[in-house]
């Protein structure tokens, strides 16, 4: 099982980290100059939305809640960022120290998990 749940939790995250460091060649690292409760708001957006679509009996249009997921991950991980740097107007660290930051949460909350899993 914790096998199974590593190569689960590594399967998810890698999904998150793409969309993360794509969407981060296309705006930098804008999100810099965002407050902890700014943040906050967008895991809240995301997080309505996916009971929104797992609410709904019926849909009109095909929706998934995964790219949502994928949000709250990654905007937790920029919350996690932010604490750690503070807020800066400085969005000059580079793709490689943001990825650095990136996968240290990222191995916290998996290190984490595989402990409690372990419990």
């Amino acid at each position: 099982m914790t096998a199974d749940t590593s190569g689960q939790f590594d399967s998810a995250i890698q999904a998150c980290k793409d969309i993360f460091l794509a969407k981060m060649k296309d705006y930098g690292t804008a999100w810099r100059v965002l407050r902890p409760e700014s943040l906050t708001d967008q895991i809240y957006i995301k997080a309505n939305r996916i009971r929104s679509i797992q609410g709904k009996g019926s849909h009109l249009v095909i929706e998934d809640e995964w790219p949502e997921f994928i949000g709250i991950i990654n905007y937790s991980i920029i919350a996690l960022i932010q604490l750690e740097l503070g807020i800066g107007n400085d969005t000059k660290l580079s793709p490689k120290e943001i990825e650095q930051y990136y996968d240290k949460y990222v191995n916290a909350a998996k290190s984490l998990m595989m402990d409690k899993n372990h419990d």
